[in-house]
């Protein structure tokens, strides 16, 4: 058994949950790994963040970061390989499009049913806006930022491929060939494939699973 492990609440299918995990996956930082059903969330993760939301990291009784990007920076503030701290005001602008007007249309489109005032495209042609500009710069790069990978990648990634989902047949001819490009790129890599991994969700009482290198307990 490994003691005193961050301990990580998290929902496979969640972006924000996907972002956490790359971003501890990149600084390769060992955590205990508590699978999350959302409708069932269970009292000990509500208990230490009462907005009852993944994912959630618990590093010690009295330290806890609930929100995702800054379980991201928490990450490469412990171990930074690739030097993505040097990036951090780039991609905190670009974090802050992504979670606030992006994901609002997002949301919009996903669930359009929800909001009947408009036509589910005009949802879309609100996310196509960052869309835009994202393609625009990966006219330039290969990634985001730059030639290299950094934390603004896989910040935006998860809420593009659900963006993506929402209407493949749609997004994958639309006018975007590089951001295609960069969005099958992480798609077929094996650093997303092994973070959705399927595990049983979490009950008080169940063996340690441990991430990232927790392969042994897939459900």
């Amino acid at each position: 058994m490994t003691h005193n492990l961050p301990i990580l609440y998290s929902f496979r299918r969640c972006p924000y949950a996907m972002r956490a995990r790359l971003g501890l996956q990149y600084a390769k930082i060992k955590v205990e790994l508590r699978e999350v059903v959302l409708r069932d969330k269970p009292a000990e993760m509500i208990a230490i963040s009462p907005k009852a939301t993944v994912p959630v990291l618990r590093l010690s009784d009295h330290e806890i970061i609930d929100e995702s990007y800054d379980i991201i920076k928490w990450a490469i503030s412990q171990n930074d390989p690739d030097n993505w701290q040097l990036s951090l005001p780039q991609s905190d602008e670009l974090v802050k499009i992504n979670d606030g007007a992006f994901k609002a249309a997002l949301d919009k489109y996903k669930y359009a049913s929800r909001f009947p005032e408009q036509e589910p495209a005009f949802y879309r042609s609100q996310g196509e806006v960052f869309l835009k500009q994202l393609e625009q710069m990966l006219q330039q790069n290969q990634f985001l930022l730059g030639k290299q990978e950094t934390l603004a990648d896989i910040a935006v990634f998860p809420f593009v491929r659900q963006f993506a989902h929402v209407d493949r047949a749609w997004f994958f001819t639309a006018p975007y060939p590089q951001l295609h490009r960069w969005l099958n790129d992480y798609l077929s890599h094996e650093n997303f494939t092994s973070i959705m991994i399927k595990y049983t969700p979490w009950q008080q009482g169940d063996q340690e699973i441990y991430f990232p290198d927790s392969r042994e307990h897939p459900f």
